[in-house]
């Protein structure tokens, strides 16, 4: 049932520390898998790791805000693997200039052209890979369409204004979808998303760790508070998830977002 074998996967942002454990992971359940990412030096390296381990694989240097370049990536993906199946929107992520930091920028001083940035590649990113793998899952007549989300949509947290609202509308953009592929197209394609909870990555590690000591910042020190299993999650903690709404196991779930935080979002703090 969560075999994998025989289906195309396409993952963007491949090459990240989620990105790179989804790549894997679906390439462990029996996947081909494309990577879509801008450098293409780790594009390589991981594709070879997949067709090493006899995988069919293709990693492609692309912009996921460029729905050109998506669509020409798209056109090569078909040529090459066959067919799309799965389509994991892992590219995103946050950037200091669009973080409120009380020493450094308020609310106030936040620069439209940040904010836009953060907002475009979480939601944007998604919509237009959405528009571009989905329209040949619904000329096949299924397909597994996975948002990358956050808790930080559910409940925004401070400091990240752009970042939680893009995650908050990309929750949205899930349900809409899950609606519009079953009702226009095709009952057999879903759309689900992922929330993972607090992960380490390039993005928010300046907010949880000092950077010369390795210990955790205040703001680290609140979260692993109030996280029952007591740790940051790693990205191997997704692959369960995505597997599942990737595969027959999960074949009549559409629309939902699945929390994965360790409790957090269960914990009062009381």
């Amino acid at each position: 049932m969560f075999d994998l074998t025989g289906r195309v996967a396409v993952v963007t942002g491949g090459t990240g520390a989620l990105g790179a454990a989804f790549v894997r992971g679906l390439a462990g359940a029996g996947a081909d898998v494309a990577i879509l990412a801008r450098r293409p030096e780790p594009l390589a390296a991981l594709a070879a790791e997949l067709q090493g381990a006899g995988r069919r694989a293709l990693g492609i240097a692309a912009d996921v805000l460029d729905k050109a370049r998506l669509s020409a990536a798209a056109e090569q993906i078909v040529a090459y693997l066959g067919r799309v199946d799965i389509l994991v929107n892992a590219a995103g992520g946050n950037q200091p200039e669009a973080t409120v930091m009380p020493s450094e920028r308020t609310f106030f001083d936040l620069p439209a052209e940040a904010l836009s940035h953060v907002l475009n590649l979480n939601w944007l990113s998604s919509v237009l890979a959405a528009q571009v793998f989905g329209r040949y899952m619904a000329a096949q007549g299924s397909g597994s369409i996975i948002n990358i989300s956050s808790m930080a949509a559910f409940t925004p947290l401070t400091r990240v204004i752009a970042y939680a609202s893009a995650k908050a509308a990309l929750n949205n953009f899930t349900q809409w979808l899950a609606v519009y592929m079953a009702r226009e197209h095709s009952p057999h394609i879903r759309v689900n998303a992922i929330a993972p909870g607090f992960f380490l990555g390039d993005q928010n590690r300046f907010l949880l760790i000092e950077p010369e000591s390795g210990a955790l910042t205040e703001r680290g020190q609140q979260i692993i508070a109030h996280t029952p299993m007591g740790r940051f999650g790693a990205p191997e903690d997704l692959i369960g998830a995505l597997i599942w709404l990737a595969s027959d196991a999960a074949r009549f779930v559409t629309g939902v977002v699945v929390p994965i935080d360790g409790g957090f979002s269960a914990y009062s703090g009381v």
